[in-house]
């Protein structure tokens, strides 16, 4: 893979799983090249905007011929880290924790899920995936042995802000982000990416709605 050293728009970044999931979907139907015009048509998306996206970490496709699926698929792979685990913690495993614990491939995300934290008397020893819910007394110790990079926060936005300096000062670099809490605003050194549901739904209400 030719890599290159310009800044990569997020919106790029973005669009790569996508890539990942339709060429998985490509390979596992036993197509073995495709045309970034054929994969344009089946994502809604534009040849260029597709080739464009791909050129900023190397040349996969050949003028013509279109690319390799089960190539780009392995290069996609490795350029989203699936093939190196983040070694990650979950704090919250109540109702939203538990479903992701449950249902969430995270191996098959390049994520490997090492520990699980909770407040709740009720929920401290319960063992969930074969990962046994800590409490977050022992954050600190458990960060110094296991060195965690990813923090997964389904934890009220009130609770939020104390456990994250914790975590900051523990050396996690990376939040993946449901409690609404605004971690960026307070540190700007590392990697934060929110998911708010309600978001989304409104967004999809208001789109429901300009159809009438």
């Amino acid at each position: 893979m030719a890599s290159k050293d310009t800044q990569i728009s997020m919106s790029v970044v973005r669009r790569l799983p996508r890539y990942y999931r339709f060429l998985y979907d490509l390979k596992e139907n036993g197509v073995v090249r495709i045309s970034s015009r054929e994969l344009a048509e089946r994502m809604g998306l534009t040849a260029s905007q597709i080739r464009q996206d791909l050129n900023c970490f190397g040349e996969f496709g050949q003028q013509g011929y279109g690319y390799l699926v089960e190539q780009l698929y392995e290069e996609l792979y490795h350029i989203l880290g699936m093939d190196r685990l983040t070694p990650a913690i979950i704090l919250g495993a109540g109702n939203l924790g538990h479903a992701l614990i449950n249902h969430m491939n995270f191996a098959g995300k390049g994520v490997r899920l090492d520990g699980i934290f909770d407040d709740a008397p009720t929920l401290i020893g319960k063992t969930i995936h074969d990962i046994t819910v800590q409490s977050t007394d022992a954050l600190e110790t458990f960060c110094t042995n296991h060195s965690p990079k990813l923090a997964i926060l389904c934890i009220p936005k009130e609770a939020a802000p104390r456990l994250v300096e914790r975590l900051v000062a523990c050396g996690v670099k990376a939040f993946w982000n449901f409690s609404h809490y605004d971690i960026a605003m307070h540190h700007q050194d590392v990697l934060v990416e929110n998911v708010h549901l309600g978001d989304s739904l409104m967004a999809l209400s208001y789109l429901i709605n300009q159809e009438k």
